[in-house]
């Protein structure tokens, strides 16, 4: 079966290379562009099914790149993994609002970088399942349509708010999510969640669903996921 093609923006030489061999000999068909301004027409043209966007790049940064990307109704839905300097979590944290899907920092290893590539394509793959299909994981049964959440089998009392963050982690186990990306994916005619609501709002939940709460972690510097 034809693997995904990947779009890889990077402006430093020897890292496109690293990155195109090692995508190469897994399989996958890849273009390297330099610059933000060349990312932005291969991703346009091509319509790659992944890509890994450097942030620091001449001219147009990554930032930008993944603004334009991600406002355009063409390109909106292509995952992009950015690249990152050390420790620039503002950077991560702006990524992961503008809609970037993950993010690996420098230096990175090229196994982690496919891990993590392969993560978000396998997600992808995934995402049309509808919904409201029940999910199952860590002990706890979410019916969306029943509005139910089961842990070990027991009823667990939810706000309507705790219940679609509850359900809104769960659907995409492993991501990390911002803050704003949260009160985003939780809006409904009567929710009551801001960003500094949400800390609160992952507590009360925590406290709820008893031994599974701990399964929701805090990442530091950058939001909360449901571990996978």
């Amino acid at each position: 079966m034809a693997k995904e093609r990947i779009l890889v923006v990077e402006d430093e030489e020897d890292i496109l290379e690293l990155l195109r061999y090692n995508l190469n000999k897994e399989g996958y068909p890849v273009t390297g562009v330099l610059s933000g301004e060349e990312g932005l027409r291969a991703a346009r043209s091509q319509l790659p099914d992944l890509i890994v966007l450097d942030l620091m790049l001449p001219g147009i940064d990554g930032l930008t790149v993944c603004r334009e990307l991600k406002q355009d109704a063409q390109t909106r839905e292509i995952p992009i993994i950015i690249l990152t300097a050390k420790g620039e979590e503002a950077d991560i944290v702006a990524g992961l609002e503008l809609g970037a899907d993950d993010y690996v920092t420098k230096p990175f290893s090229p196994r982690v970088l496919l891990a993590r590539l392969r993560a978000v394509l396998r997600r992808r793959r995934l995402e049309p399942a509808a919904e409201s299909e029940t999910l199952a994981l860590h002990g706890m049964t979410i019916h969306p349509g029943r509005h139910e959440v089961l842990v070990q089998g027991q009823p667990v009392e939810l706000t309507s708010t705790e219940f679609r963050l509850l359900s809104f982690l769960a659907r995409r186990p492993g991501w990390v999510f911002t803050r704003g990306q949260i009160v985003q994916g939780v809006q409904g005619e009567d929710y009551a969640v801001s960003e500094r609501a949400v800390d609160v709002q992952i507590v009360g939940l925590r406290k709820k669903l008893g031994t599974a709460g701990q399964f929701i972690e805090t990442v530091r510097g950058v939001g909360y996921r449901l571990k996978e």
